[in-house]
Parts: structure tokens; sequence; C-alpha cells
């Protein structure tokens, strides 16, 4: 049985998503249409994200530290559920320097901070990675993200952008999963698993796939957890 989130936690979230400037992120999410866009998302994000929160905290131990690669509003409950029902230490880093902004604003209450860094200047280990719609974002790698979702078109498809981007990605593993203490814990989406099943295969390490996934309200990959170091 899934364990709620404390009236702490779940309050504090609803603070902070009334706390977000929506106005100021409409230009990060959105070409045009922001307003409708987040009157659309508001709820949604913070509803299904209190229900990836409440099966995260169930598998992390208190005092740990949590690293977030490209964290945003979405990861907001999870983040805030971590801090005050784990009291975990979580490091979220995201490179859109004007929704660090924002993100900090909102969370200025608390002991969360946006970093606008590379995840991988993040020091020191971590029982728990979060990595999201990191390695098949379409805006940042339009030639591999199409691939990820099985939506390639092979008269269109271009071997040598792809080759670059494979190369990018698999910097930002090589790069980021070290930083995992082993037994640790991964949060993904199920297309990613595969780029976190290659570090493993290639440093010898087991890992374990949870079978169950969890839908996300604003780029819509599920999300799902991988146990690395145990078989």
């Amino acid at each position: 049985m899934r364990k709620r989130l404390s009236p702490s936690a779940r309050r504090t979230i609803a603070e902070v998503f009334d706390r977000l400037d929506y106005r100021s992120l409409e230009s990060v999410y959105c070409y045009e249409g922001g307003d409708e866009f987040w009157r659309a998302k508001q709820e949604p994000c913070r509803k299904v994200g209190r229900k990836v929160a409440e099966a995260l905290v169930q598998m992390l131990p208190c005092g740990g530290r949590s690293l977030y690669i490209g964290a945003g509003v979405a990861e907001l409950p999870v983040l805030i559920a971590e801090a005050i029902d784990r009291e975990r230490h979580v490091e979220p880093y995201n490179l859109r320097r004007s929704e660090v902004v924002v993100l900090n604003r909102a969370c200025q209450e608390l002991s969360v901070r946006f970093l606008a860094r590379d995840a991988s200047s993040a020091r020191g280990r971590f029982d728990h990675l979060w990595m999201v719609s990191v390695l098949n974002d379409p805006e940042r790698f339009p030639h591999l993200s199409p691939l990820s979702y099985g939506r390639a078109d092979p008269v269109t498809f271009n071997p040598i952008a792809f080759q670059k981007e494979r190369q990018i990605v698999q910097t930002i593993v090589n790069r980021c999963l070290p930083k995992l203490i082993i037994p640790g814990l991964v949060t993904t989406s199920t297309e990613e698993v595969v780029w976190i099943a290659d570090w493993c295969h290639r440093h010898r390490i087991p890992y374990q796939v949870s079978r169950k996934s969890y839908p996300t309200a604003l780029v819509g990959d599920p999300i799902c957890f991988i146990k690395v170091g145990k078989k």
C-alpha cells in the first residue's frame, strides 16, 4: 500500500506551486500559448508529481543525498517530499538560468536550492540520481530523440548527427553515474533505461528495473526506478 506524503510536505508543495511565477516560465516551456499551457498543466503537474514522490520516498533512506540532473517544475513535488519526509539533502541542477531564478524564488523558504550548472560538477557521492527526460530531450538531441521514441524516419535520419549526439549522451552518463553510491537508486524515464543499463553492463554492475512506471504531467515520459547494484 502506497504511503501518503505527510501533511507538511503536501502543504509545502501546494505553497511552492502557488508562489511560482508562471508568466516568467512561459518562455521557458513554450514558444507561444504559455499562459494556456500552465493553466492546463499546473494542477496535473502538482498531483502527478506527488504520486511519484509517494512512491520514491518509500525507497529512499532518511538522511541520504540525491542528485537531480535537469530538474525543473515537474521535479518540485519530489524534491520537497525528499527534503521534508526523509530529511534528505537534495541537489538539483538545471542549465536554464531563467527557470532556476523562478524556482529558487518559489523555494526561498526551504533548504532546496537549484543550481544553474552542469550536474557533472556536483561534489561527493549520492545514493539516488534523478535523470528524467534528459538523455532523450528532443530540443537538445533532435536526431537521437526520435530514435529513442521509435519515430525515426529512415529517409531523413542523419547517422552522423546521431553519432555526435550519442557521444554527448554517453559523456553525461559517464560523468554522472560514477557519483552514485553502489548499491543505489536511479530514477529515469523508460526510454532512458537503455543508457543506464549500458553503463551498468560496461562496469559489470547488476541492476534491476522496476516493473511499475508512473506517468508525468509535462513531458509525458513514463518514470521508473532502477536499483543499481542489485540483481
